[in-house]
């Protein structure tokens, strides 16, 4: 009998100790988000060649809209855009829109776009390291098509040399189940947005790039744009 409590106590001690050691290496992860919140996100040189490498769908809450629930996954997915459009326009790296832009109206503005700011800026032999995010927030509005979020991101880009701040402002949609950018605006003062697009924009309408007669105006005053910087 005093053996067998010996040998209980042993294997006691093991499973505590097994537990505490796991319960001490786990990292705790919590699913809060917080709005109007100063966030600093950094991509490391890892995460540089994932977004390369992998280019995940991000999936919404629920099957034909947005809600309040999609707030982190479209937070996710503008973010990894910015990552990936700056990379492209300093660095030259290719970027993927397909997962996260479903208008081909607005997949060929951003290529066009993308291609006239490296040509400018990729001259400079200035890469950007990685970009942070600061104060943003996210809002929802309800519609006919399943609704839209808002987002607002003000982003650090962190090149090799230096830095610079803008804001972006997202409209998000549930396509098929997937969040996808329905439109996106960077309207610094002499940004690329500003001149080709306009000043003071109110970005409040996700169906905007549907307009074919408003589409054939930017890309009319687009093309006009490029060959002014030819």
């Amino acid at each position: 009998m005093l053996l067998l409590l010996v040998v209980l106590f042993t294997l006691s001690s093991c499973v505590k100790d097994t537990a505490n050691e796991y319960e001490n290496n786990t990292p705790l992860v919590s699913g809060d988000i917080t709005i109007d919140s100063a966030i600093n996100t950094e991509f490391t040189a890892s995460a540089e060649r994932n977004v390369l490498q992998n280019h995940p769908e991000y999936l919404a809450e629920n099957e034909g809209e947005v809600s309040e629930l999609d707030f982190e996954m479209a937070y996710e997915m503008c973010v990894r855009v910015l990552n990936d459009y700056y990379k492209a326009v300093w660095n030259g790296l290719e970027i993927e829109l397909d997962t996260s832009i479903n208008n081909d109206n607005l997949k060929q503005y951003t290529k066009k776009k993308i291609q006239s700011q490296h040509n400018v800026k990729g001259k400079f032999n200035d890469n950007v390291q990685n970009i942070e995010i600061g104060a943003w927030e996210v809002d929802y509005t309800e519609d006919v098509d399943g609704g839209f979020l808002y987002l607002k991101l003000s982003v650090e880009i962190n090149k090799d040399v230096g830095g610079y701040g803008e804001v972006t402002e997202f409209l998000v949609r549930n396509i098929n189940g997937k969040l996808v950018i329905a439109d996106w605006f960077t309207g610094a003062k002499d940004s690329y947005d500003f001149l080709v697009r306009g000043e003071n924009l109110t970005i409040d309408n996700p169906n905007i790039w549907n307009d074919s007669e408003w589409v054939k105006k930017l890309n009319n005053k687009q093309e006009e744009f490029l060959g002014s910087t030819r």
